[in-house]
């Protein structure tokens, strides 16, 4: 499978409001694609539509060679909302036990999840005594657990540490060499450079899909955020 992901012609409406506007985008298989754009831009949105749990005005979206939101694809997909989706009243090794024992696994695979994100000195504590940076990581955990073939992350990194931040970078592309895909959303731009491949959202559209270096490339700076802006000037300079 050359794509884990493929969104064709995607619309979805809220309201009279258009949120995101004929969206066509390819995600390769064993890849981590960053899906960057400023706060509003429809990232969230595109995110809930490939997880299947968007409604959509039209457009079709594959992922893994199924329509997005079949019943197979639980087992495969994990999926870390913006807001931590675990149990506050379970302590972190509780709440990875329980989502290991949903996929018919083990203590051994919920205590390795728990390492993996860098909680295992907290792993007895309560969730809801947790900073709001350790409860995103518990609900990464969770995700992790069963090895599934995609990832799908909405801003896993906010309020973390600059080194645990790097550290989490390092687990995803030990996870995309073993197979994995990821789609990682973030509105920081510094991490744009950690991913195999950008799409860049604003208002709706698609204004980049390309690897770092040729976005860089085509807009003619090192820097990502720049590149960033000089591409929207310039879209902004065509509709004008």
């Amino acid at each position: 499978m050359d794509n884990a992901i493929e969104v064709r012609t995607l619309v979805v409406e809220r309201g009279k409001r258009t949120v995101l506007n004929g969206i066509s985008c390819d995600i390769p298989a064993g890849s981590v694609t960053g899906l960057l754009g400023p706060s509003g831009s429809g990232k969230t949105t595109l995110i809930r539509a490939i997880v299947g749990v968007q409604i959509v005005r039209s457009g079709t979206v594959t992922v893994l060679g199924r329509p997005a939101g079949s019943a197979p694809l639980r087992r495969e997909l994990g999926y870390v909302t913006q807001a931590p989706s675990v149990y506050a009243d379970l302590s972190v090794r509780e709440n990875a036990r329980y989502f290991a024992a949903l996929r018919g696994l083990g203590s051994v695979e919920a205590d390795r999840a728990i390492t993996d994100v860098g909680l295992a000195g907290a792993r007895n504590q309560l969730v809801g005594n947790l900073s709001g940076g350790q409860r995103s990581r518990a609900s990464l955990a969770c995700a992790l657990i069963g090895d599934p073939k995609l990832l799908v992350l909405d801003e896993p990194t906010v309020g973390q540490d600059p080194v645990l931040r790097a550290d989490l970078w390092t687990r995803f592309h030990e996870l995309a060499a073993a197979g994995a895909t990821l789609l990682v959303s973030s509105h920081v731009m510094d991490e744009a450079g950690r991913c195999d491949r950008l799409l860049l959202v604003r208002e709706g559209r698609l204004i980049g899909d390309d690897t770092p270096a040729a976005i860089r490339a085509r807009s003619g700076t090192d820097d990502l955020e720049e590149a960033f802006l000089r591409l929207i000037r310039r879209l902004d300079e065509v509709a004008a």
